[in-house]
């Protein structure tokens, strides 16, 4: 049975689709996860769009931190000035996950984390907040923050 390239297209579209969804696996130890969740360091530039990024990471809705260009920052969690020698790699990983492993009752959503959800819009069912890579970006620029 032959195939049109439409239908080939269409379906290397769909099982990138799904892998797109797919949660790498990590491990916890401890108050971290040690290993990154790509296998390489994030981009620090990257990192910082994102989380200063009202559509994306929406990070200053409750953080405040050192963006002198964004008037509105948030008071409900830490300043993020200072993330970086206050916590190790793996522990601000492990927050970005899932900060619930750490604090049950935390306020903080999981980044990477599909299941056990409640309130998801459809649209965003099964898809994490932010993938592998810019779990590893923010990572990369809450590190920097010395």
């Amino acid at each position: 049975m032959k195939c049109s390239a439409k239908a080939l297209v269409l379906a290397a579209a769909l099982v990138s689709s799904a892998n797109a969804q797919e949660l790498r696996p990590y491990q916890i130890v401890g108050d971290a996860i040690p290993q990154s969740l790509t296998g390489a360091k994030g981009d620090a530039a990257r990192g910082r769009a994102i989380v200063v990024n009202r559509q994306v990471g929406l990070c200053l809705l409750c953080h405040s931190g050192p963006f002198p260009e964004d008037r509105l920052q948030g008071n409900l969690s830490p300043d993020l000035t200072g993330t970086g020698a206050r916590w190790t790699e793996g522990q601000l990983r492990l927050r970005m996950v899932d900060a619930s492993k750490l604090n049950p009752a935390t306020i903080m959503p999981p980044y990477y984390r599909t299941r056990d959800l409640t309130n998801v819009a459809a649209g965003f069912r099964n898809k994490p907040i932010l993938d592998a890579a810019q779990i590893e970006d923010v990572v990369a620029f809450l590190t920097s923050l010395k």
